[in-house]
């Protein structure tokens, strides 16, 4: 694979395909299952008609992810999968995977987290199967070592990722999140009606994410005090907090789909936002010291917050923490302030929500108003 150039088409992902004409008609094949150490795992390609004599031929669709993510992270998982839902949307989501065969630097992984694997199972209506070669196929009758005698596994049709959504379009990554977040609605049984049909009109729903441990509010309740405030001084807002280790993968769909508003420390939790309707709003917050020494990896949130069609209404630095030995703009410090926990600015946390919610709260009345006047009948003399 690493020999071979990715199709890319402007704005779309950037895929292998086999067999197909840059491959010369040539099947995908791997050989080896290390699960910790990637150079004992190989590919090759072969014609269909002259696979090797001792060679598995897998029938369907794999879809193969070669890269450096965690697929236990919701964050880095999704980069994962994301590149197939946007191929899959591609081909007019008319052919969907018999099988998922992952590589994380090179080393076989045989499960996702759960929350990733619910979601891919949403968006391709069943369970996925995650291939581990347990059942490899095996030589002819003749000597040799038992990795000769394993063999190869040969795909009949193989689609393979090395990267994340890089070079696709914001329109075609806001097409990939509408189908991933209708998906996931409708597998978990909430209405794909605008705020779950739970909500009436001029409702505004404002969730507080929490995080224990690291980058958690050192003054939890301080801070969720701050906002239930702010929430109460408008008709119609309803303040939930909730800590998404707690929840089950349908129930944080259910919550999503009723937020307006995601208030949340930086974090895997924040991949939650697509899963609230379009426009919806997003607030996030950082311990000491990010801003100078986190690098790109920083802005992530908000960089999914446009490619899912939210708004990221900013983010707020603590400026107080823990004191690094070695200055502050020295990189050894990111070890001490990664982790830090997130204080609170009471006055400036309680402007920033009132501006969210007011802006919200009009915005929702002017969608509720177009709606009206497009429903309404039109009178004639």
């Amino acid at each position: 694979m690493s020999s071979m150039y990715d199709t890319h088409v402007g704005g779309e992902v950037q895929y292998q395909q086999f067999p197909s004409e840059a491959s010369n008609g040539r099947l995908l094949c791997v050989k080896g299952h290390d699960k910790h150490d990637g150079a004992w795992n190989s590919y090759a390609l072969a014609w269909p008609e002259t696979l090797p004599y001792n060679a598995t031929l897998m029938k369907g669709l794999t879809f193969v992810s070669n890269n450096h993510y965690n697929y236990d992270n919701i964050w880095h998982g999704l980069s994962a999968v994301v590149p197939f839902v946007a191929w899959h949307i591609k081909n007019g989501c008319s052919i969907e995977p018999t099988r998922w065969v992952l590589y994380h630097w090179g080393e076989l992984r045989t499960h996702m987290g759960l929350w990733v694997r619910s979601l891919m199972e949403a968006t391709f209506s069943g369970p996925i199967d995650m291939e581990g070669f347990d059942h490899g196929a095996r030589g002819g009758s003749g000597g040799g070592s038992s990795e000769e005698e394993e063999g190869a596994v040969c795909f009949e049709e193989a689609v393979v990722m090395r990267h994340n959504e890089g070079g696709m379009s914001r329109q075609r990554r806001v097409e990939v999140y509408d189908l991933m977040r209708c998906k996931a609605r409708e597998y978990c049984n909430v209405s794909l009606v605008e705020g779950g049909g739970r909500q009436r009109v001029g409702e505004i729903g404002m969730t507080m994410l929490m995080r224990t441990g690291p980058r958690s509010f050192r003054n939890q309740s301080a801070v969720v005090d701050i906002f239930q405030r702010e929430c109460r001084q408008v008709e119609g807002c309803q303040l939930r907090v909730a800590h998404s280790n707690n929840l089950t993968f349908c129930e944080q769909v259910k919550l999503m789909s009723l937020t307006d508003i995601l208030v949340s420390p930086h974090g895997a939790q924040l991949t939650n936002m697509f899963l609230m309707d379009r426009n919806s709003s997003v607030m996030e917050f950082f311990p000491k010291g990010w801003l100078k020494l986190a690098g790109v990896g920083q802005y992530v949130y908000h960089w999914i917050a446009s490619w899912s069609g939210m708004n990221h209404r900013g983010a707020w630095r603590d400026p107080d923490g823990d004191q690094c030995p070695y200055g502050d703009a020295d990189r050894r410090c990111m070890s001490i302030y990664k982790n830090g926990l997130i204080g609170y600015n009471e006055t400036f946390f309680a402007e920033w929500a009132r501006n969210v919610v007011n802006d919200v709260k009009v915005r929702k009345m002017e969608k509720a108003s177009k709606k009206r006047t497009i429903v309404s009948p039109s009178v004639s003399g």
